[in-house]
């Protein structure tokens, strides 16, 4: 009878997991690995920087010294880090994961396996011991490690409060009666404790020594011309000299919206076959690691001129595109005189934009539209591409999404919309999203619903975020000059610190 209780019981709970709440699970856990694999970029810079430096007379000593306790903090966290991953395959493994048979997925609402794991089998209790000693151990690397962090290293092993009020142990607070999906993510909170406990000592250990180095290791000539298209008597003007670079910079480059190979060199070409008339621009964007690890951004439009015959020309004043939703500036050129001169657009309207040839254009479908400037009888077709204005970039405060400091999240009332790296005067308004706070401490994830860019209906939770806690959103909704409203397809998370 006390069995039958007990299955009907699970069978109740079971039922409660739902699976917004499964979904919340995933998308926090997602989270997590993400800020996990930012964690490991950062020590490997560092790592590198301190071996570069031990090669340095003026600096060799030192830095043999520190890079030993950052190399001794490595080992340490990483013996802990792979004992969470075989606890993560044997929980999943026990609720159905046998990609040997074929099965690659799990049953993420069950009950029983988290409880059977991590409390009948024991190994809560070995998780909370493995933690407690890998924190004395990272203390007792260096006395002054111990003394910066005794207070503030990242990995908490303090007993959650308990959902039923009672003094429950450690591991039954955790993962008693706890899904399966949860139970992972709880697991990837750990790893995520002890990699930020990694990188702050292993940044201690750097800092003790001097700032990172990046060694400019590839060179190439750079050259420019002042224009593409002169005439006899005009100045031209030449620009030389050397571009320094280094690999460790992992350029990505886009030319006109499209990713372009780099080569040996950190030198990215593209080819065009050039069409229409008048003047135009590429649009290239540099993205780059700075010496001292953190992102950056170089934009640059590189102009030129395409020559039509009889002298008739329509170029757009903002690349050779026409964008949906905004005026587009073009310009259009003729010989004959705008007494015999008539500009169309078949698809689109065009407007006055204070006459000599300037107009506005609107267009609403995206693909193509031909431009037609007749002179003097004569037709003369320019082609532009018709795009929707890109997806903004989701912010809260200037951060779009990854690792943010606590305090600074805290205080923010909005979140945005910011149209980056774009030519034009352009809003986009948020108008809907969901948002998820995993609180230290707290097993279950909070889920708001915003209605507009205010975070005001999250105030509640905003309040109680600490170091250690994470911030997702998801199903944001924006509405732009078009009017349209459009749901952002990589919505950004944060890991607080």
């Amino acid at each position: 009878m006390i069995n039958i209780m007990y299955l009907v019981l699970t069978a109740i709970l079971a039922l409660n997991v739902s699976a917004e709440i499964l979904n919340a699970f995933k998308v926090v856990d997602s989270s997590l690995l993400k800020s996990n694999a930012s964690i490991d970029g950062s020590n490997t810079t560092l790592f590198k920087s301190l071996q570069d430096k031990m090669k340095k007379p003026e600096t060799s000593a030192n830095a043999t010294i520190w890079f030993g306790k950052a190399e001794q903090a490595k080992k340490l966290s990483d013996v802990i880090y792979t004992k969470i991953e075989m606890l993560k395959d044997s929980l999943v493994r026990a609720s159905g994961y046998a990609p040997e048979r074929g099965d690659t997925t799990y049953k993420e609402d069950d009950l029983e396996s988290a409880t059977r794991l991590f409390i009948v089998n024991g190994k809560g209790q070995e998780l909370l011991k493995d933690l407690t000693n890998l924190r004395t151990q990272l203390l007792a690397i260096d006395p002054e490690i111990n003394k910066e962090f005794a207070s503030k290293l990242p990995i908490d092993i303090s007993v959650p409060p308990s959902t039923t009020g009672s003094n429950n142990s450690w591991e039954y607070n955790y993962f008693h009666m706890t899904p399966t999906v949860a139970a992972v993510t709880i697991l990837s909170k750990f790893e995520n404790d002890v990699k930020n406990a990694e990188n702050q000592i292993v940044t201690y250990c750097h800092n003790k020594v001097g700032a990172v180095e990046v060694v400019y290791d590839k060179f190439q000539p750079i050259a420019a011309a002042s224009s593409t298209y002169l005439m006899p008597g005009q100045e031209l003007i030449v620009t030389a000299g050397v571009g320094a670079f280094n690999s460790a910079a992992k350029p990505v480059i886009t030319i006109d919206g499209a990713a372009v190979q780099i080569n040996d060199n950190g030198v990215a070409e593209k080819k065009f076959n050039v069409s229409g008339g008048g003047s135009r621009k590429v649009h290239v964007v540099i993205n780059y690691i700075k010496p001292d690890g953190k992102p950056d951004q170089l934009i640059k439009d590189i102009e030129y001129t395409v020559g039509t015959p009889g002298g008739v020309a329509a170029s757009a004043d903002k690349m050779n595109v026409f964008y949906i939703g905004v005026e587009n500036p073009v310009t259009v050129g003729s010989p004959t005189g705008w007494d015999r001169t008539n500009v169309s657009l078949p698809g689109g309207t065009l407007t006055s934009n204070g006459g000599n040839g300037r107009f506005n254009a609107r267009v609403t479908t995206p693909g193509k539209i031909t431009l037609n400037v007749t002179a003097d009888g004569k037709t003369t077709p320019f082609e532009f591409r018709v795009k929707r204005i890109p997806d903004p970039i989701i912010k809260v405060g200037t951060s779009g999404g990854g690792r943010m400091q606590a305090v600074a999240f805290r205080s923010q009332t909005f979140v945005r919309a910011d149209l980056e790296n774009f030519d034009f005067e352009a809003k986009f308004s948020v108008t809907g999203a969901t948002v998820y706070f995993n609180i230290p401490g707290d097993r279950n994830v909070k889920q708001v619903t915003l209605t507009g860019g205010s975070m005001a209906p999250a105030a509640q939770y905003m309040s109680l975020l600490v170091p250690g806690a994470t911030v997702t959103f998801d199903n944001i909704t924006v509405v732009g000059p078009d009017g349209q409203k459009r749901t952002i397809q990589n919505p950004p998370g944060f890991s607080l610190f």
